[in-house]
């Protein structure tokens, strides 16, 4: 009874540190850290029977455990890169379960030493301690994943030692499992376990499958040896490890096929993207092609929200990694503080978008964020860089037709206006000058005009304010200022623009000016009015200063 008092006290204290380690650390996916506390009261509740001198209910409480630690064990392995290794796991443990049962059946099945212990204890420990040693290479290095395998080598080591001689010393595996299991659920690096990782793609090699292969075909020539002996003698051992191998295979089969489905899925998609984005004509249908692609990509549940910023001003400081010396990710995640009640498998993905395949980014910047489920957008990962990709060609295709249609405009515009008297400019909406007509420079007295000169560094520092103003605000409009000349002296003009931002050809402002002939006072320019009150601000100002210049 006492002992049976020490099991329940040691089964506790690991259950109590798993759920500990789940809500403090708060991993990904927790499916497979309670699948490991239901794993560990199963091994409590069968080391209990077990001394309560119950064996054969113990014995299912051990079988239990096994099928839950390993299933725990999968389910680590579900997504992200280690759903690539857990290929190489299934072939491993097929081939493990294959090997363990010939040595079982002809070696030590026969031996009067090692016959007393218990096959199905044997063979899932050894499984567990391949799946633990496969994990911890996957993840290297991990202690939760060592911690982990240091519990299965204490189980198996307790499973051959208490076979052959029963006392509290070769128990101790046991306490170790307990232990161990706890630990790793304590450890911060549980977290990683559970976080998904890159794909990394591996090519198909034929002798994985041969391996797997011959894993499945060993139980039933083993069962067909026995017979052929006369007496099968461990039928119970043969279809057990028949319907693991079974199992294994299936499983391999479905993974290989998820896989192969997901590739499909993300080639067609980004066939149908790469066509719709050769077929944009403006930025607007370069977003719906990059919304439609992903929500094809993705579940429409797992994801949040998508951001699809075409310049890095529609993007937060956050959202911008640090500056480096070395080159930037095609991707990275954003490192959001975590909120109360969030889910911690949540993330932001931010893919910028980079001029492919010269993987330098556009003038302007810009980037796809998307936040939603972190292992969905870790499996769809690189297909959303290569998406980014895309798009960002798009657009600066795009930029480069309208650049070449304002270029063709501009000349036009030149030839025809070249020997003509009046003034016209074209303005960028940053005011910078893109096109000056010839007369501009006589009336100024510059053969040139400096590299990105503004309109506003053209006139008098007193109406540059106004000429800022009128060229933000959306309209046409009329303003007077005066022109700076190369002698320092100054001329007054009327400069009517009109905004024509929105056109495709011009984006941007038409300014016409025309030189004031005598210094009359702007007053005189504007219909006649009863009361000078009714007169505009700005021609009062305009008044005023004209009379104090002139």
């Amino acid at each position: 009874m006492l002992q049976a008092i020490e099991w329940i006290h040691l089964g506790a204290v690991g259950v109590a540190a798993i759920i500990f380690g789940i809500c403090r650390h708060k991993p990904a996916r927790i499916g497979p850290w309670l699948l490991l506390t239901a794993s560990v009261v199963a091994v409590a509740i069968g080391d209990i029977l077990h001394a309560l001198h119950k064996y054969a209910a113990a014995d299912i409480a051990y079988l239990a455990m096994f099928a839950l630690v390993a299933l725990s064990l999968l389910q680590l392995t579900r997504a992200g890169a280690i759903l690539m290794d857990r290929a190489r796991v299934i072939d491993l443990v097929a081939f493990a379960c294959a090997a363990l049962l010939v040595i079982w059946v002809f070696l030590i099945g026969g031996s009067s030493w090692l016959g007393g212990i218990a096959p199905e204890d044997m063979l899932g420990a050894l499984l567990l301690v391949g799946i633990c040693a496969r994990l911890i290479v996957a993840v290297w290095f991990n202690w939760s994943a060592v911690l982990l395998g240091v519990g299965a080598l204490g189980c198996l080591g307790s499973d051959i030692a208490y076979s052959l001689a029963p006392s509290s010393w070769s128990e101790a595996g046991y306490m170790v499992l307990y232990l161990a299991w706890g630990g790793a659920a304590l450890h911060p690096s549980m977290v990683q376990l559970t976080t998904p990782l890159p794909l990394r793609p591996k090519p198909w090699q034929g002798r994985w499958a041969t391996l797997l292969g011959l894993s499945v075909a060993t139980p039933p020539l083993v069962l067909l040896i026995e017979a052929l002996q006369g007496e099968v003698r461990d039928g119970v051992v043969i279809a057990v490890a028949g319907a693991l191998t079974v199992v294994l295979a299936f499983t391999r089969l479905a993974d290989s096929v998820t896989q192969n489905s997901q590739a499909l899925t993300r080639e067609r998609v980004l066939r149908e993207a790469s066509a719709a984005l050769v077929a944009a004509a403006d930025d607007a249908a370069v977003d719906e092609a990059v919304r439609t692609a992903v929500t094809q990509l993705l579940p429409p549940h797992d994801v949040q929200r998508i951001v699809f910023a075409t310049d890095d001003r529609q993007l937060t400081l956050q959202a911008l990694p640090a500056a480096t010396t070395s080159p930037r990710p095609r991707s990275w995640w954003l490192d959001d503080e975590k909120k109360p009640g969030t889910d911690p498998a949540d993330g932001t993905l931010v893919c910028p978008l980079w001029l492919e395949p010269l993987a330098v980014a556009r003038p302007s910047g810009g980037a796809l964020v998307l936040a939603g489920r972190k292992d969905m957008l870790t499996v769809s990962r690189d297909a959303l860089e290569v998406l980014a990709g895309q798009a960002a060609l798009a657009l600066d295709r795009i930029s480069l037709v309208e650049a070449v249609g304002r270029r063709d405009s501009d000349l036009y515009l030149r030839a025809v206006i070249r020997n003509t008297a009046d003034i016209m400019l074209v303005i960028d909406e940053d005011q910078q000058i893109r096109y000056a007509s010839p007369a501009l420079h006589e009336l100024i007295g510059e053969k040139e005009l400096p590299p990105f000169a503004k309109l506003p560094d053209l006139v008098h520092p007193d109406d540059r304010g106004q000429i800022r103003r009128a060229l933000r605000d959306e309209g046409d409009g009329v303003v007077y200022c005066a022109l700076q000349r190369a002698d320092e002296t100054q001329v007054m003009v009327e400069a009517t623009y009109r905004d024509l931002r929105e056109d495709r050809l011009v984006q941007g402002y038409v300014v016409t000016m025309r030189k004031v002939t005598k210094p009359q006072d702007p007053v005189e320019q504007v219909p006649h009015l009863e009361h000078v009150d009714e007169l505009p601000a700005w021609v009062n100002r305009r008044s005023a200063q004209h009379k104090f210049r002139y």
